[in-house]
C-alpha cells in the first residue's frame, strides 16, 4: 500500500521511508520469492497462489475470460520498461520476465530504480521532463506511481495514451475485472471516461484497518490484568507496565508504548475522541472527512484537541517512548528484538512483525495480541478505514510505444489478471515458491484453498522467478481468501490468519458516514500543483503542532485558538473548496 507517506507521523525523514519500504517488501508482503519467514498478504505485495499448470486459469471469484492470443511469431516486439526492482531481483534474467517474453514474443529493455520512493519518483519525473521516457511504465504503488493529476496532465500533453480500446480488443480479463468491480473502475476511469493507466487492485482486509495496537498478553497475565477497553483502562495498564516489572528482570527497563515514523501513534488513540481517517499506507495524507456531504478536516475540531490532551497525559506520565514520534522502523524493531528480556509492552503498528522477528527463539513473537478500539470519555470507539488500493496508475503506456508494443503489453497485463498469471507473476514460475494445496490445507476464508506459499529456507538465495509486487493487479478478496494458511495463528505459517482474525476486532467500527472517497475523486489537473502545495502545508502544520502540543512545547489551553486560526493562512478554505468541487463531480456524490 503506495506511495504516499505523509500521515500524522511526525518529523519523518526520508531514510525512514526507505527502511520501511524494504521492511514491507520482505516482511509485510507475500513476495514473489517466499522467504524463510512466511509473511502476511499486504497492501504492498500480493497474496499469492499456487498452480503449476500451464494455460488459462480460472479465478477464485469464479472464472476468467480466455487471454488474448500471443503476439504473432517473427521478430520480437521490443518494449522499453521503466520499473522498480527489488534488491534480490534481476528483471532482465527473471524467470517470469522470460516467460512473458516467450509467451508474447517480447524483448524487454529494462530501466530500473530501487525501492526508495523519492529517488524513484525523481527518476520517473526526469524521464518525462526530458522526453527520454520508455514505452511502458510498470510501477509499484508503495514505491512510486502516477497520481491522478499526473495522468490527466500527461494525457493532455499526449505523452500517455488511453487504454480503453486496447482493453476492449485485447484485454478480456482486464475488462471483466473493471466491469465486476465498480470501485476499481472508478479508480481507473478519468472524468472524461478514458482510462489513461491502470492501478493495482489489492483487496487487503487487514490493510484496510491500519490503526491497530498490539499489546504483550504475557505481561497482562503476569500482572493479572485484562486487555484495556477504555482510555482510562489503557492508561492504567501502561502505568502497570512501567512500574510493576512485568518482564521480571528486576530492572525498570520496560517501554510501555512505542511507535515509529510510519506506523504512527496518534490515529489509534485519536479515534477514541473523534473519527480519524489516517492510517499507515500513505494513501490518505490528511484528516479529510465528509460531514453530511460537506468536505472538512478533523484536525481543527474540539475532538482533536481532546485526543491530543489524552495522548499528552500518557506522554507526561512517561508511558510513551520518547522516540515514538521520530524513530525509524529499525529502531522500533530493535526495542522489540531487544537482546535478553522483552522490554516492549505495546506498539501501534499495522502488524506486529514490524517490531519483532517472526520465529524468535524465545517465543516473544507469540506474546502480542491486538487491542480493539478503546472507548473514550464520550463512548466513541472508532477505527480509521483506509482504502486498500492506491488511486493513480502503475501500468502506463506512452506515445513512444509502437502499435505492436501496445498490443503485446496489454496482452501481457491481461495474462497477469488471470489466476495463473497472478500466481506465476507474484510468486514465481515453479514449485519452490508456491504449490497446489493438499486436501488437509485450510483456506484463510471459505471452503477451498487454491494455493499455498512455500517459505524459502533460511540461507537460500532468492530464486528470481517472480515479479512480486509488480504483478499485483487482480488481487481480489476472493483470491486472497483462497490462500492455504496454517490454523495455528501464532505459527510462522499461520501469521496471515493471525492478522485476519485480529482485523475482525476493528472492521465495522469506522464512521462510514464520514469517509471521504479520495480514491475516486479526480482533481482538475490545472489545480494539481496548487492542491499539492496546500495539502503538504496543511499536513505538515498538523504534524508539527500535534507533536508540540503532546510534548508541551505548546499549550493546549493557551495556544489552541491560535493554532486553529493558523489554518486560515495556509489556505484551508481554498483547499476544502477544491476538494468539495471535485467530490461533487465524482460518482461518489451522495
Amino acid at each position: 500500500m503506495v506511495r504516499m507517506t505523509k500521515f500524522l507521523s511526525l518529523n519523518k525523514p526520508q531514510a525512514a521511508l526507505t527502511v520501511i519500504l524494504i521492511v514491507l517488501s520482505t516482511l509485510l508482503a507475500a513476495c514473489g520469492d517466499s522467504t524463510a519467514t512466511t509473511a502476511p498478504q499486504a497492501t504492498t505485495a500480493a497474496a499469492g497462489a499456487a498452480t503449476t499448470a500451464a494455460g488459462a486459469a480460472t479465478t477464485a471469484a469464479g472464472g476468467t475470460a480466455t487471454t488474448a492470443a500471443a503476439a504473432p511469431s517473427g521478430n520480437p516486439v521490443k518494449i522499453s520498461v521503466f520499473s522498480p526492482q527489488f534488491p534480490d531481483q534481476d528483471l532482465a534474467t527473471n524467470a517470469f520476465s522470460k516467460l512473458m517474453e516467450q509467451k508474447f514474443n517480447i524483448q524487454f529493455n529494462w530501466q530500473t530504480t530501487t525501492l526508495d520512493g523519492a529517488p524513484a519518483k525523481e527518476k520517473r519525473q526526469i524521464s518525462l521532463a526530458s522526453g527520454d521516457y520508455p514505452d511502458l511504465y510498470m510501477l509499484i504503488p508503495w514505491v512510486d506511481q502516477f497520481t491522478q493529476a499526473d495522468l490527466l496532465k500527461y494525457s493532455q500533453q499526449g505523452v500517455i495514451i488511453p487504454l480503453n480500446d486496447l482493453i476492449k480488443q485485447y484485454g478480456p480479463n482486464i475488462q471483466k475485472a473493471l466491469d465486476a468491480n465498480p470501485e476499481y473502475k472508478a479508480m481507473a476511469t478519468a472524468p472524461d471516461g478514458k482510462i489513461y493507466g491502470l492501478p493495482q487492485w489489492v483487496d487487503c482486509f487487514h490493510c484496510s484497518y491500519q490503526d491497530k495496537l498490539w499489546m504483550n498478553s504475557d505481561w497482562l497475565k503476569k500482572l493479572n490484568l485484562k486487555q484495556p477497553t477504555t482510555t482510562q483502562e489503557m492508561k492504567d495498564v501502561l502505568t502497570a507496565f512501567k512500574t510493576k516489572d512485568p518482564n521480571g528482570n528486576g530492572k525498570a527497563d520496560e517501554v510501555p508504548l512505542s511507535a515509529n515514523v510510519r506506523d504512527v501513534l496518534l490515529p489509534y488513540f485519536m479515534n477514541s475522541f473523534i473519527y480519524d481517517p489516517q492510517g499507515t499506507s500513505g494513501n490518505n495524507n490528511s484528516t479529510l472527512v465528509l460531514n453530511n456531504g460537506k468536505v472538512e478536516i478533523q484536525a481543527n475540531k474540539d475532538g482533536w484537541k481532546q485526543g491530543l490532551a489524552y495522548i499528552k497525559s500518557l506522554y507526561d506520565a512517561g508511558l510513551i517512548d520518547k522516540g515514538a514520534f521520530t524513530q525509524n522502523p529499525d529502531a522500533l524493531k530493535a526495542l522489540g528484538d531487544n537482546a535478553g528480556a522483552v522490554i516492549l509492552g505495546s506498539a501501534t503498528v499495522l502488524h506486529p512483525a514490524i517490531f519483532f522477528t517472526l520465529g524468535s527463539p524465545d517465543g516473544r513473537d507469540k506474546q502480542y495480541d491486538a487491542v480493539p478500539p478503546l472507548k473514550g470519555p464520550d463512548g466513541k470507539a472508532y477505527t480509521g478505514y483506509n482504502f486498500p488500493s492506491a488511486p493513480g496508475a502503475t501500468f502506463v503506456l506512452t506515445n513512444k510505444a509502437s502499435k505492436d508494443a501496445q498490443i503485446a503489453s496489454i496482452k501481457m497485463l491481461d495474462y497477469i489478471f488471470t489466476e495463473e498469471g497472478e500466481i506465476k507473476g507474484l510468486f514465481g514460475t515453479d514449485e519452490r515458491t508456491v504449490v497446489t494445496p493438499s486436501a488437509s490445507d485450510v483456506p484463510l476464508e471459505g471452503t477451498k484453498a487454491l494455493y499455498k506459499q512455500i517459505p524459502r529456507p533460511a540461507g537460500v538465495a532468492a530464486y528470481n522467478t517472480g515479479w512480486s509486487a509488480l504483478a499485483q493487479y487482480n488481487n481480489t478478496k476472493e483470491f486472497r481468501a483462497a490462500e492455504a494458511v496454517a490454523t495455528d495463528i501464532y505459527s510462522q505459517t499461520g501469521y496471515e490468519r493471525r492478522l485476519f482474525e485480529a482485523t475482525k476486532l476493528y472492521a465495522g467500527k469506522e464512521d462510514k458516514s464520514a469517509i471521504y472517497p479520495y480514491w475516486g475523486v479526480w482533481i482538475d489537473p490545472s489545480l494539481g500543483s496548487e492542491v499539492a502545495t496546500l495539502q503538504t502545508n496543511i499536513n505538515n502544520y498538523v504534524d508539527q503542532n500535534s507533536l508540540q502540543f503532546i510534548t508541551g512545547v505548546k499549550s493546549l489551553d493557551k495556544d489552541w485558538d491560535s493554532y486553529v486560526k493558523g489554518f486560515d493562512g495556509l489556505g484551508l478554505t481554498r483547499y476544502l473548496q477544491i476538494q468539495q468541487e471535485a467530490y461533487d463531480k465524482s460518482s461518489y456524490k451522495k
